[in-house]
């Protein structure tokens, strides 16, 4: 808006007879406690909904009696624009102000915060709590309108509706040969392989509950069924696009059988390692760009939680340095991203009940949220910067994966020191992408001495992330986690398709702690490769056991 539609709206909202649910006056000359606004967000969000609003006001500058005094509040218009993240850190869904408004009143400076109405069926919590009004005052939402916002939209279950026309003939028969694989390696099928195998593909359907009673499902076709079989879903699409956007350009699109075609999106991603030189060191470290689980666990939740209503399909886009992943809807519970990964929350409930419950089945997703927090811990592991979730979008859900070292104090620190909790890397890795952190983060941070400069430029403090010569020594010996050496032979044969004992060795004889000998480091490579073959299942010998020749499995 223009100052002088600005100006207007200021005196339609100074025409009211007072503070309404939907509108709140505060002076705020000087500051205002961040905790609260983020409480009056809430409330007025929540309010907008119940009554039909387009947006809820919260106004600063502005006494009780309508006069103004003129706010100092966050003089700058960068201070103005990261509170909209500050706030999203803590809302339902991420969900932030459409605008602040800053009006050049004759009185005094006002500040017009613009925040949206809750989505249908979505009371707007913070920090986990939702808030409403009672006429002008703040209070928790009471029971019957966060019961009445949450009628709004009454969640069905579109993954389990049955597909009138289609047959078991729609579904691939390769797909549910391998779906019997990974139902029979399932550590909770309570079934006995021999009883597995006595089923005709109808019953197996049935008992893994991909299928009702014979009747083919949205899901069913999703995951097992033929790519033809993708028509029968309209007008949902189910679709995976894989796009890449670099000095090379490219796309290619992936439909059913899910099952199966995520190993081909995953090929799809250029994913190969890059050096970095540890301080003090001639020795470079070498990192994979992104790990191949969190690929596959990123898809497969792109899957299990995308919105086939909204018939979107789900997009993979790759640049040189970076991995987005995008699917249709909000996060279903409206929490953070972070309470899953910091306090471990569980989900109590899916988008798609039905489809989650048979990917579980198959071993594609987990169902009590904890793939979130491997997917940070695999990439903490890495060195690299945490994976961000993007919530800007109406109604849409990104995660970003970085294959790239943004500040190489924050990656020389996590190589360094392994004593930082979680919580800790955390609060760093929102340094190095200069996003805002909190005064109790910036307390801790300071007073570990692992950052310095003033609000808001911190920067990861050189001295804590570098290298003594001792240290790198200890590097060298120590060696890397065992995820590292692991990562690089799947990489290695991604890309060349096979290997031979002989060449695995030639991989990471030279990269293992040079305090092993000769023989513990044969032992090292050889009980990764059991690791990898007999435990996760990952690889598979196709040649002889005197003469292995390992591929992907």
């Amino acid at each position: 808006m223009t100052q002088a539609e600005l100006l207007q709206k200021l005196a339609d909202l100074l025409s009211l007879p007072g503070e309404t649910e939907t509108v709140e006056y505060k002076s705020a000359t000087n500051d205002f406690h961040f905790d609260n606004i983020g409480k009056y967000f809430s409330a007025l969000s929540n309010e907008a909904n119940l009554r039909g609003n387009n947006a809820a006001w919260l106004l600063f500058g502005v006494r009780d009696d309508k006069t103004i005094c003129g706010s100092h509040y966050r003089r700058t218009r960068p201070e103005l624009d990261s509170l909209k993240l500050e706030i999203a850190n803590h809302t339902t869904a991420n969900i932030t102000f459409i605008e602040i408004h800053e009006v050049l009143h004759i009185a005094g400076r006002v500040l017009l915060f613009e925040i949206p109405p809750a989505p249908s069926g979505i009371p707007v919590a913070w920090k986990g709590h939702c808030y409403g009004r009672a006429a002008s005052s703040l209070v928790a939402l009471s029971i019957d309108k966060l019961e009445t916002i949450r009628a709004q939209q009454k969640i069905t279950d579109w993954s389990a509706n049955i597909v009138p026309a289609a047959t078991i003939a729609d579904l691939d028969p390769v797909a549910i040969s391998h779906a019997k694989v990974k139902f029979k390696s399932a550590k909770s099928v309570g079934f006995l392989h021999g009883e597995i195998d006595s089923w005709d593909d109808t019953t197996f359907l049935d008992k893994t509950r991909i299928t009702i009673s014979g009747s083919i499902t949205n899901a069913a076709i999703l995951l097992l069924g033929k790519p033809q079989s993708v028509s029968l879903l309209l007008p949902s699409i189910g679709q995976i696009s894989w796009v890449l956007k670099s000095s090379e350009s490219g796309y290619q699109h992936f439909g059913p059988p899910f099952l199966l075609t995520v190993n081909d999106v995953y090929t799809k991603i250029r994913n190969l390692n890059f050096k970095h030189l540890l301080p003090n060191s001639i020795d470079p470290v070498e990192i994979a760009k992104y790990d191949q689980w969190s690929i596959l666990e990123a898809l497969n939740n792109c899957i299990a939680h995308q919105d086939y209503t909204l018939c979107q399909r789900i997009v993979v886009t790759e640049t040189d340095t970076e991995l987005c992943f995008t699917n249709a809807g909000y996060f279903i519970e409206g929490f953070s991203p972070e309470e899953y990964y910091l306090v471990n929350r569980t989900p109590r409930r899916y988008r798609n009940p039905f489809l989650s419950q048979a990917m579980h089945t198959l071993g594609m997703i987990d169902t009590i949220g904890s793939g979130i927090k491997r997917i940070i811990d695999e990439h903490m592991k890495r060195f690299l910067p945490l994976p961000g979730y993007d919530f800007s979008e109406p109604e849409t859900t990104s995660l970003r994966f970085f294959g790239r070292i943004i500040d190489t104090k924050y990656t020389d620190l996590l190589i360094i020191r392994k004593d930082l909790d979680l919580k800790t890397i955390v609060a760093l890795d929102r340094v190095q992408k200069r996003l805002p952190i909190t005064p109790v983060q910036i307390k801790a941070l300071k007073k570990a001495k692992l950052i310095e400069g003033r609000a808001p430029n911190f920067h990861v403090s050189p001295s804590t992330a570098t290298a003594t010569g001792d240290q790198v020594e200890y590097i060298h010996k120590k060696g890397l986690d065992d995820n590292f050496y692991k990562e690089l032979i799947l990489q290695y044969l991604i890309t060349n398709g096979q290997a031979s004992r002989k060449e695995i060795d030639s991989l990471l004889l030279s990269k293992l702690p040079g305090i092993l000998s000769d023989e513990q480091k044969q032992n090292k490579v050889r009980n990764l490769l059991m690791q990898l073959s007999t435990r996760s299942e990952k690889i598979k010998n196709i040649g002889t056991r005197k003469s292995p020749l390992w591929q992907i499995a």
